[in-house]
């Protein structure tokens, strides 16, 4: 099924593949991403082929059997469901996020394809590197995901949380890890991991209760709030974020959590977007984010 939508404010599919996605190409040489994911509600899976109309429009081929929601599950990945009309506001009260702005040309942050989904990254992606993490969560979609074919071409989707609660070994993944994706896939199951139910939760709430998952600690709650579901104004509490703040205001010293706040206040309603966009400058512009030593 075919759908178009127009983004409200400035949207370019290509900068959202080019510093966030990493999707697979439906036609090598053609714009055109291929997102497989498991639709939630997680009944099925679907794949979402998405392009940009010179107009701007996002137009999609959605192949699976509930095309509407994936559609809409799409668009919030690229975060092409939030009204962006004031973005470039933000950075006529802030020159800081403008110089940003105009550098980056008004990037939105790019999402989990689901809360559920980013859960599992993080516990999967524990102490090794995020290319090992990433080639597991391949390699578990080609084992146990739905496989959407188009054209001859397979696509993989990642194991739906019902399939994964079943799995009991994976390459690469110690069995701590599995009995702690186990409780991920449950509460998926039980609706505690889609994106519009944690949306409607006070942020704090939401975090709190993200936490009673095993081996989820404070840093990877928000990591599954902010960039699974998608959360547009708020802040992420973490030293990346005070580093690139005292970075790109040239501060004499690294801020505290009242600091960035203060400042972050000329951000809103995307405090969110401008955090993300601190980071990405931080890692292209400064080599990322420096590390404490370990004792």
């Amino acid at each position: 099924m075919d759908f178009e939508y127009t983004p409200s404010g400035p949207f370019t599919l290509s900068l959202a593949n080019e510093f966030f996605g990493g999707w697979p190409a439906y036609h090598p040489g053609e714009l055109a991403l291929a997102m497989a994911f498991p639709v939630e509600g997680w009944r099925s899976s679907a794949l979402v082929v998405m392009r940009q109309a010179e107009s701007g429009a996002l137009k999609g081929e959605v192949f699976g059997p509930e095309p509407e929601p994936a559609w809409q599950q799409a668009l919030a990945v690229l975060s092409a469901d939030a009204d962006g009309a004031g973005w470039p506001a933000v950075g006529q009260r802030d020159p800081v996020l403008g110089r940003l702005q105009e550098q980056y040309q008004f990037l939105r942050p790019v999402l989990f394809h689901s809360p559920y989904e980013a859960a599992a990254a993080f516990i999967i992606g524990h102490r090794i590197r995020m290319e090992q993490g990433r080639a597991i969560r391949q390699n578990m979609a080609r084992e146990f995901g739905d496989v959407i074919t188009v054209g001859g071409a397979e696509f993989y989707a990642f194991p739906r949380p019902q399939v994964l609660q079943t799995i009991t070994a994976i390459k690469g993944v110690n069995p701590q890890k599995i009995e702690r994706l186990h409780a991920v896939a449950q509460a998926a199951v039980n609706g505690r991991l889609e994106r519009a139910h944690l949306r409607t939760l006070p942020v704090d709430f939401a975090l709190e209760k993200i936490q009673t998952l095993p081996g989820i600690g404070p840093f990877f709650a928000q990591g599954i709030l902010f960039r699974g579901a998608g959360l547009v104004d708020e802040v992420t509490d973490d030293d990346t974020t005070a580093q690139a703040v005292q970075e790109a205001y040239a501060l004499p010293s690294l801020p505290d959590r009242p600091a960035v706040l203060a400042l972050a206040e000329a951000w809103r309603p995307y405090r969110m977007w401008a955090t993300v966009m601190l980071h990405v400058w931080l890692r292209r512009e400064r080599g990322g984010p420096r590390r404490p030593p370990r004792r």
